[in-house]
């Protein structure tokens, strides 16, 4: 084997190929007659094999009969759609830890195990009593909190500026320049 060169007249391939299945080659094949397909049908016609997965002949689709979950199913829709955002949520109690003038920034409550991330945006909440004077440095305070932060003698900057809601309403009608001269 070894004396032997490897040329193309002695090359074989690795593991031996099996036969393609040969269908419609008569009834002592196996795959004769329909050929593996049925009788009828659409499955059984050309072509038929060109249908998207999941679809189930005309018939109500699993992922259609599912159960669907309650609320706006819009793309932007908070719950259900791709831009669906999270705020890891501290509260007022859990800040009494920080020594007094300390400025309480994310990484310092991820030092001190307030959060996991600091990827995701901080909120703090009001839930608790606080009586040490901080500089708060978040994402977003509820008005509970920063009421509690700056009874106590401290401030709260914000990293990122609150987005003001557009609100959809009817707009006055626009006074007439003939009204306007009249008064």
């Amino acid at each position: 084997m070894a004396s032997e060169q490897l040329n193309l007249s002695n090359l074989k391939p690795a593991q031996s190929r099996k036969d393609r299945k040969r269908i419609g080659r008569g009834m002592g094949s196996g795959k004769g007659r329909y050929s593996g397909r049925g009788i009828k049908g659409q499955k059984s016609r050309s072509g038929s094999h060109k249908m998207r997965a999941g679809f189930e002949g005309g018939q109500m689709p699993i992922y259609m009969r599912m159960g669907k979950e309650r609320g706006s199913t819009s793309k932007d829709a908070m719950p259900i759609g791709p831009f669906r955002t999270y705020s890891q949520p501290v509260n007022v109690a859990a800040l009494e830890r920080f020594d007094a003038d300390t400025e309480v920034t994310p990484e310092s409550l991820k030092q001190a195990g307030l959060i996991r991330s600091t990827r995701q945006d901080v909120k703090i909440l009001g839930k608790g009593e606080l009586t040490t004077k901080l500089i708060v440095v978040a994402h977003a305070v509820s008005a509970s909190a920063r009421g509690k932060i700056e009874a106590a003698g401290g401030s709260v900057t914000l990293l990122r500026e609150p987005k003001v809601k557009k609100t959809k309403g009817k707009k006055a009608p626009a006074k007439k320049k003939s009204d306007e001269a009249e008064a």
